[in-house]
Order: C-alpha cells, then sequence, then structure tokens
C-alpha cells in the first residue's frame, strides 16, 4: 500500500569540464562526484523506499511517509540546483548579453545593480542564492535558499543558480567566500540563462 504513482529514476549528469578559472579539479571534482551523485543516490533510495511506505500509518508529527516525502525534496533539489550550478559555468565565462541581459537592465536598472546584490546574498545566505524569473509577476528576482528545499518560490524558473555551501569552495578558498564568488562570476555562462528564458519570454 506504498505510494502508487510513477516514481522518476535520475542518473548523474556528468561534469562538462575538468577545471575552472580560480576552482581547481579537485574541488569540483569533489562537489561533482561525492555531493552530487550522492543526491542522487538518495533520491534513488527514498524512491525506492517510498514504494512500500504505509500510508495508513500518516502523520504530521512523525511517520516514515512524512519523513521520506520531506527528503524526497530535500535530496531531488539537491540533485536540481547542483545541475543548475555545473550548467551554468564554463571556462572563462560569457559576457551576459540578449535577452537576460535586457531583462536584468530592466528589473535591476543595470548588471552592476544586480551583480552587486547577487554577489551580497552570496554573503548573506547558507546554502543557495538563485536568480529566477517569476511566471506569475514576468520579473527577475534573485532570492536566497537557505537549504535546498527552503527558500524557493512557485512558478519561479530558476535561471542561475550558485552554490555558497562550504563544500562548494573550502577546498579552494577556505574560508574565502568572497573570493569564491568573484572566482564564480568570471565562470558564468550566461548562454545557459539565456536559453532557459527563451522557453517563457
Amino acid at each position: 500500500n506504498g505510494v502508487t504513482y510513477a516514481l522518476i529514476m535520475k542518473e548523474p549528469k556528468p561534469l562538462k569540464y575538468t577545471k575552472l578559472d580560480g576552482l581547481s579539479e579537485k574541488q569540483l571534482k569533489e562537489h561533482h562526484d561525492v555531493l552530487y551523485v550522492g543526491y542522487v543516490k538518495k533520491f534513488a533510495e527514498i524512491q525506492e523506499k517510498l514504494k512500500t511506505v504505509d500510508l495508513a500509518s500518516a502523520n504530521q508529527a512523525y511517520s516514515e511517509l512524512r519523513a521520506l516525502k520531506m527528503g524526497e525534496t530535500f535530496a531531488l533539489n539537491g540533485v536540481k540546483l547542483h545541475e543548475g550550478y555545473f550548467d551554468n559555468m564554463m571556462e572563462g565565462g560569457v559576457v551576459p548579453s540578449g535577452k537576460i541581459a535586457s531583462l536584468i537592465d530592466r528589473d535591476f536598472g543595470s548588471f552592476q545593480k544586480w551583480s552587486e546584490e547577487f554577489k551580497a546574498l552570496g554573503l548573506a545566505a547558507r546554502g543557495w542564492v538563485v536568480l529566477g524569473y517569476d511566471l506569475d509577476d514576468h520579473v527577475l528576482r534573485n532570492i536566497v535558499c537557505d537549504s535546498h528545499n527552503q527558500g524557493g518560490i512557485w512558478n519561479m524558473v530558476a535561471l542561475l543558480i550558485m552554490d555558497v555551501y562550504e563544500h562548494a569552495y573550502f577546498i579552494d578558498y577556505s574560508t574565502a567566500r568572497k573570493a569564491y564568488i568573484e572566482a564564480f562570476f568570471k565562470n558564468i555562462d550566461w548562454d545557459h540563462p539565456n536559453m532557459l528564458i527563451k522557453r517563457y519570454v
């Protein structure tokens, strides 16, 4: 009497580069091969357990169903956020242009104002900073997610994702998060958010 809807299994996506400007191969491989792949495996494990979970024992204080469903969102968002983070970087980066550049100018006043806010949020966040497009209000928003499944906004498409958990930079930068954020900005592949936004604008 477990969950009967279709359960989706995911496979880890390969990392498309070995190093980036300011981010070593060791840092990227540890981040991708250990943490990201771990979330993919944990999501698959949860999907298997949902097939046989006892629905009759559901309870809001504690039940296996509640624990599995809360873990499911944490693990799946861990997969999705990491994939977005790795996908929106490339060695050498790309200068912002096209639709995403014009929307940033419209909604933040200028690229400089947007980047100042995004970088500041990188110091304020405990987990993630995301530039997203609100499908209801049709505007860009910078948001902070302190945990994989906390801070997201319904009906918002994640366009640019920056991981600021310590595991994203500690091998290369120790506690110097500000220096890591500058390195991240050197490697942004703006073609990726441009590709995503074209689906909606």
